[in-house]
């Protein structure tokens, strides 16, 4: 099984993910843990397809939140929105501070 999901993950091609393994035998094992990681395999089954045809990820929105989520901390509240939108955008680089 662990071939098989590491051929369908090295490939770009659409077939390979089409063909993602579907392993009976990791059901039928007598270790918990292959049953779990083969269940987990089935649950995200068709966005490891995708990822094997198309290589993207969200790990730029995760950036981002987690950026978001320190700014959240770091203030302890904010009095308004557009006060909380500001420093957001100016840490993430999308504030225009109209200098000039």
């Amino acid at each position: 099984m662990a071939k098989a999901v590491a051929v369908t993950w090295q490939s770009r091609h659409s077939l390979h993910a089409r063909k993602f393994p579907r392993s009976n035998h990791a059901m039928r094992s007598q270790l918990k843990l292959v049953k779990r990681v083969a269940k987990m395999l089935r649950r995200h089954e068709q966005g490891l397809r995708n990822h094997s045809v198309h290589r993207i990820t969200n790990s730029c929105a995760e950036g981002f939140n987690s950026a978001i989520q320190l700014i959240n901390a770091s203030a302890r509240g904010f009095r308004n929105f557009t006060n909380y939108r500001a420093r957001i955008l100016f840490h993430c680089g999308q504030l225009e501070m109209g200098l000039g």
